[in-house]
C-alpha cells in the first residue's frame, strides 16, 4: 500500500492549514461578536479533524515503508520517525475531543463569550502540537530524505 504512503506529503498540509483557520474564524466571531464564525469555525475544526486522520492513516503507512527501508539499509532514524508519528497522533486525538467538547457545549447552549476564548487558548495549544508535528516531519524529510527520491538512492 505504498499509494497510501506517497499520498501522505500532500495530505499533511490541510490539518495544519484548517486547524490554523480553526482559531482565526473562532477568534473573530469573539472580536465580532458574530455566530456565523463560530459556526464556521466548527465546520473547519470538523473538516481538520478529518484531514488529521486522512493524515495519521497516510503516515502510518509511509512508517512502516519507511520502516521497510531502514531494513534494507537506509539510514532512516526511527526514533525521530516515532517522536513525529507520537506527536501526530497526539494532535489529531486532541483536536477529535476539542471538537466534541465544542458539540457538548453547543448542544447544551452554553456557548458564551467565556467558553469562545477558552476554545481558542486551546486551540491556540492544540497548535503547538500541530507545529512539533510538522517540525519533526519537516526534520524526516529534509535532515533525512525521508519520503524522497534521495533516500530511495541510498538503499538502490
Amino acid at each position: 500500500m505504498e499509494f497510501l504512503a506517497g499520498l501522505h506529503p500532500k495530505v499533511v498540509h490541510f490539518p495544519i492549514v484548517l486547524f490554523l483557520f480553526y482559531i482565526v474564524f473562532e477568534t473573530i466571531s469573539i472580536v465580532l461578536k458574530k455566530e456565523e464564525y463560530s459556526n464556521s469555525a466548527l465546520i473547519i475544526l470538523a473538516f481538520g479533524v478529518i484531514a488529521s486522520l486522512a493524515a495519521v492513516l497516510t503516515g502510518n503507512q509511509a512508517e512502516s515503508v519507511a520502516k521497510l527501508q531502514s531494513i534494507e539499509g537506509s539510514a532512516v532514524p526511527l526514533d525521530l520517525l516515532e517522536t513525529h508519528s507520537d506527536y501526530a497522533n497526539i494532535m489529531m486525538w486532541y483536536f477529535f475531543s476539542l471538537l466534541v467538547l465544542k458539540i457538548y457545549f453547543l448542544l447544551k447552549k452554553k456557548i458564551q463569550p467565556k467558553i469562545k476564548l477558552l476554545f481558542v487558548i486551546l486551540g491556540i495549544v492544540g497548535f503547538i502540537f500541530v507545529y512539533l508535528t510538522a517540525h519533526y516531519g519537516g526534520k524526516l524529510v529534509f535532515d533525512h530524505g525521508v519520503g524522497t527520491n534521495l533516500i530511495e538512492k541510498i538503499v538502490k
